[in-house]
């Protein structure tokens, strides 16, 4: 499996996992360490905490879910010269600073 983009998902601040675009849809995979945290919350109901990866052909509707609807997608695609199309890609752009409290970063920090 070719993976593409990686977009690395926290929960309250603390890194919880990867979520992966691939040549066969997305990948979305709890961190080791995160799993075995006393404090660990899943990142969605949809997504409980495991260790085997979950597989999807299209983006996971909680993650999909994140992005901006309406004049303010309009406003993130013009900004970013996004395709409307590319949800991974607005995802990683638009979700730095979600409501709630997951967060989605472009880089491990």
């Amino acid at each position: 499996m070719e993976e593409y983009r990686t977009a690395f998902v926290y929960v309250r601040n603390i890194f919880a996992g990867t979520l992966k675009e691939t040549d066969e849809g997305y990948l979305f995979e709890y961190d080791e360490k995160y799993i075995h945290r006393e404090d660990a919350s899943s990142v969605s109901l949809t997504l409980p905490i495991r260790e085997e990866p979950y597989k999807s052909k299209t983006l996971f509707a909680f993650f999909d879910g994140l992005i901006p609807e309406g004049w303010l997608l309009d406003v993130v695609t013009h900004n970013w010269k996004l395709n409307p199309k590319d949800r991974f890609g607005i995802l990683l752009v638009a979700c730095k600073d979600c409501i709630g409290n997951v967060t989605i970063k472009e880089v491990r920090e």
